[in-house]
């Protein structure tokens, strides 16, 4: 399961706001490096969260959370702990209908909590406006990050269109740290791999092809992945 942060909005304080589209762009650069620094998929979600409320005109608070397709959600980013209840699993708040809208559009808009239908469980909490932008989305599960605000029509077309190009910096920024993060297992995983080989080779006196192949082998009949029974492997040999 993804690990959840709070992360004090003084972290970011250095994000600008911005009158007009050259500002916008400075900001967005920045975004984008900020966003690509970060090491790990949490950490990209824990900045972006932070730089929604820095870059979206209205922004209050903001949050990044999956929902599934059989409606359990959760939040693996947030702002603040309203943020957390508004997007947490469970009670009426899992059964906003403005979240069912997002599997078919990627953007969806709460105007007013207090004036619209299903906007109970936002308007108890104080929140009037929300602006949900899909991140990712398959099949089985989206990924979106939420906006919200204390002030009604807080979110108009410019916070929409802005929006959405922030979140198109974040995804590319996911699937980047993703792809680097499989990347450094893969290597990892290998090294593993050519231990338990080595180790194999050594004790039973035979070749490198015959060593993997007895890891393969070993690994199905177990019904283990080849890395974690590679891990046992080098784990018991380093042990006295």
């Amino acid at each position: 399961m993804p690990k959840r942060f709070v992360v004090p909005a003084s972290d970011f304080s250095e994000s600008p706001r911005f009158p007009g589209d050259f500002e916008l762009a400075e900001a967005l650069t920045l975004a984008a490096r900020q966003l690509h620094d970060a090491a790990t998929p949490h950490s990209t979600m824990r900045t972006a969260v932070q730089l929604a409320v820095r870059l979206l005109p209205g922004a209050e608070h903001a949050g990044i959370s999956v929902l599934e397709r059989d409606r359990h959600r959760r939040t693996v980013a947030w702002t603040d702990e309203v943020v957390r209840t508004a997007d947490g699993p469970g009670g009426d708040h899992g059964r906003a209908p403005y979240w069912e809208h997002l599997w078919q559009a990627p953007v969806v808009r709460v105007t007013d909590s207090e004036a619209e239908d299903g906007g109970e469980p936002l308007a108890g909490l104080g929140l009037r406006s929300a602006l949900a932008l899909r991140l990712r989305a398959d099949k089985r599960r989206l990924t979106v990050l939420t906006a919200y605000s204390r002030e009604p029509r807080a979110f108009d077309d410019a916070a929409t269109r802005i929006g959405r190009l922030f979140t198109a910096h974040v995804s590319l920024a996911l699937d980047s740290v993703t792809v680097r993060e499989q990347l450094t297992e893969a290597m990892r995983t290998r090294d593993l791999i050519g231990q338990a080989t080595g180790i194999l080779m050594e004790r039973l006196n035979i070749d490198a092809a015959e060593a993997f192949d007895s890891l393969v082998r070993a690994s199905q009949r177990e019904n283990i992945k080849l890395r974690d029974l590679a891990r046992r492997l080098v784990d018991a040999d380093s042990t006295p």
